[in-house]
């Protein structure tokens, strides 16, 4: 691996949240099996040794990597990175259909909802008046051509 990727993936690195945990049992069977279930998952795994593990972060990165055929990519104080390249997020990136856009969701204000509800009740009874006058002035016209013929 280049140090270019090995940044690049250290930089990918920086917004995860810590996964995966070594504690005083330090590398054992069931830590092995579910570094293994998150490397298949995500590729990229961000760990932390407890303190009361007797291992340091850097032994323990290696020791996880030995065993699980990953890479090393960042060890600062207790916590590392590793890496393990896996072919299962590219097929579940093939199966998502493409073009599909996220829905945003609008957030309601309920004062200024109530504010557009009684401005549209209002603008709607305006309406209505406005029409009411208007039909019986044309009721009135009608009557006074009636009247007048």
């Amino acid at each position: 691996m280049t140090s270019k990727e090995r940044a690049e993936l250290r930089a990918q690195a920086n917004g995860l949240d810590t996964i995966l945990t070594v504690g005083k049992g330090g590398v054992n069977e069931a830590l092995l099996a579910e570094t293994e279930k998150l490397l298949d998952a995500r590729e990229l795994v961000k760990g932390r040794v407890l303190e009361t593990a007797m291992l340091s972060a850097r032994e323990a990165a290696d020791a996880l990597c030995a065993a699980t055929g990953a890479e090393g990519i960042q060890v600062v104080g207790s916590k590392f990175v590793i890496y393990r390249k896996s072919d299962k997020p590219k097929e579940e990136k093939k199966k998502k259909p493409t073009g599909t856009a996220k829905v945003k969701v609008k957030k309601i204000n309920p004062v200024s909802a109530g504010i557009r509800e009684r401005k549209r009740r209002a603008r709607d009874e305006k309406q209505k008046r406005k029409q009411y006058f208007h039909d019986a002035a044309v009721k009135a016209a009608i009557e006074k051509r009636k009247q007048q013929q």
